[in-house]
């Protein structure tokens, strides 16, 4: 290998790893130039840290599903960049975490102790992804849907590829409801994002917080108090419905909420929505 690929490749293990121009052209050395194995044999003597990348933020990445027998599964793992995000590598390490957290039940403390394929655990794994591409990498979220009293229907946003996107959104319905209106329902989440199924969802401080904004701009538009609590009451009342999955505009009917389409679509009992989600890449990091 001639000195300026050597030179390349160490500049290129010094931005893997953090470590020093020594090390890494002794590394390089050693492996013959495969930065795969040059990072493993770094972190093999203690030298490279992938715990260095740990305090960038990571709020580019994917959010996948994963469905069997009715119940459904749900992750985000997060990368700095979206560029890392089509990255095979990357890909292919989400869609096995996927997998392993269906079968763990959304249990992150026992997902990252799981062992994958390679027989090394998700934690192991993700340090040496997160050496080998160079950015951070974290398992942020997940949660899981049984199929215990009700039916559980998901939908993929921006889909990359079959359940993996960048919104995923499942809801849990009442075992009257049909298909069509569950894979509705979902769609109508990833696009609408409810805090809450009804007011009695939705936090007291958050509500609290949205009243306070509320007033002090009424207050400092000239308003006095009396008509600024007048007012706000409105506005709250208007915050909530728009927030509360049953109060939301139905996305294709903007004549209707979708209480009343699941009153429509009743059988011999109301449907009613008993659970939902609704992950989004990077909201709220």
């Amino acid at each position: 290998m001639s000195n300026k690929n050597v030179l390349e490749n160490v500049k290129k293990l010094r931005e893997l790893t953090g470590v020093g121009f020594k090390d890494c052209k002794l590394a390089i050395e050693e492996n013959n130039g495969d930065l795969e194995k040059s990072v493993e044999y770094l972190r093999k003597k203690g030298i490279a840290k992938a715990s260095k990348k740990m305090s960038r933020s990571a709020s580019e990445g994917l959010v996948l599903a994963h469905e069997s027998s009715g119940e459904v599964s749900v992750i985000e793992i997060n990368s700095e960049t979206d560029f890392v995000a089509k990255n095979k590598d990357f890909i292919n390490f989400c869609k096995e975490i996927s997998e392993i957290n269906f079968k763990i039940s959304g249990n992150l403390d026992k997902l990252n102790e799981s062992m994958m394929k390679n027989n090394i655990s998700v934690r192991e794994n993700l340090i040496n992804l997160i050496s080998k591409i160079g950015e951070k990498i974290t398992i942020r979220r997940s949660k899981f849907f049984n199929k215990e009293n009700g039916k559980n229907y998901f939908y993929t946003h921006s889909a990359l590829e079959k359940n993996i996107g960048k919104i995923v959104s499942v809801v849990k319905l009442s075992n009257t409801a049909d298909s069509d209106l569950g894979q509705k329902v979902a769609m109508h989440i990833a696009a609408s994002n409810p805090l809450a199924i009804d007011k009695n969802g939705i936090k007291k401080e958050i509500i609290d917080k949205e009243l306070e904004i509320i007033k002090a701009e009424l207050l400092n538009s000239g308003k006095s108090g009396e008509i600024a609590d007048k007012i706000s009451k409105g506005k709250i009342n208007k915050f909530i419905s728009d927030n509360t999955l049953l109060n939301q505009i139905w996305i294709i009917d903007p004549k209707k909420k979708v209480t009343d389409i699941l009153k429509e679509n009743k059988k011999d009992k109301d449907i009613q929505i008993i659970d939902f989600i609704r992950y989004k890449v990077g909201e709220g990091i």
